[in-house]
């Protein structure tokens, strides 16, 4: 069967299906010797896939892993790191981190705490990552002061942000420290850049602290399961896998973030 080039090689694990498209317009993928193309398509059962002159084996496919993680304050989001801070493969076990392909589908800045999801498959990060798809993820979050209901008015409706205006948002408040500090609950289904903190920032409310706990139907602290520590990971269930794979997670008038260059 003829599949697109970049969609094998994020099946592979090899890498999300963006960073295949920047591998293959850097020339460092070949098709039964020829450089590849974007967009070629390609068998495995009868062509010849190298990958910086390392052939692509249907054998050595990797076992496909989803992790759910408990994000530490002070870790970072990506895989490596220049100026060696931890990042969260540190947080997975030995065995996990490295030789796997295993790469976070979004990410949460330093600071922010909560759920992160983990794989080796990059279908599966192009899915979650898409403008297209709407995945709602919950987060909460203390901010300075007292919003008032016409501030969080103004946040679900969507305010203009870098001339840009942001999806609605679901937001309410749990609870609140003699109007000092407020924690509120916010639902968002988009995927702008440290989305949460500049809307916060820009209503005149300061975040202190962000902590995602829920990805969909995948909470953090889900009944039934071990409750994860700070640092602490462990695998998808199968309804969570199924949920991911089987929810096209259409736009709605609640609202939420992420992308592959996502923080928050």
């Amino acid at each position: 069967m003829d599949e697109r080039l970049q969609k094998v090689i994020a099946q592979w694990g090899v890498a999300s299906r963006r960073q295949a498209e920047q591998m293959i317009q850097a020339g460092r993928i070949r098709i039964n010797g020829g450089v590849a193309q974007l967009g070629q398509k390609v068998n495995l059962s009868s062509d010849c896939i190298e990958i910086d002159g390392k052939l692509l084996k249907p054998a050595q496919r990797p076992e496909l892993i989803y992790l759910l993680l408990n994000k530490p304050r002070g870790v970072i989001s990506t895989c490596t790191e220049p100026q060696e801070r931890r990042t969260v493969l540190d947080c997975l076990p030995h065995h996990l981190q490295s030789g796997q392909g295993i790469h976070p589908i979004g990410r949460l800045d330093a600071n922010s705490t909560g759920a992160l999801l983990l794989t080796n498959d990059g279908e599966m990060t192009y899915r979650l990552t898409h403008p297209k798809y709407h995945v709602p993820k919950t987060y909460q979050v203390w901010v300075q002061g007292y919003p008032s209901d016409a501030v969080l008015q103004q946040w679900r409706q969507g305010i203009d942000l870098s001339g840009q205006q942001t999806l609605p948002a679901k937001v309410q408040r749990l609870k609140h420290h003699n109007k000092s500090q407020t924690l509120l609950e916010v639902i968002l289904v988009e995927g702008r850049n440290r989305q949460i903190r500049r809307v916060a920032e820009q209503l005149g409310h300061p975040v202190i602290h962000l902590h995602r706990t829920t990805i969909g139907s995948i909470q953090l602290h889900s009944p039934g399961q071990p409750r994860l520590a700070a640092g602490e990971s462990r695998p998808l269930t199968d309804s969570e896998l199924f949920f991911l794979n089987n929810s096209s997670f259409p736009s709605s008038s609640a609202s939420a973030e992420d992308s592959a260059a996502t923080k928050e």
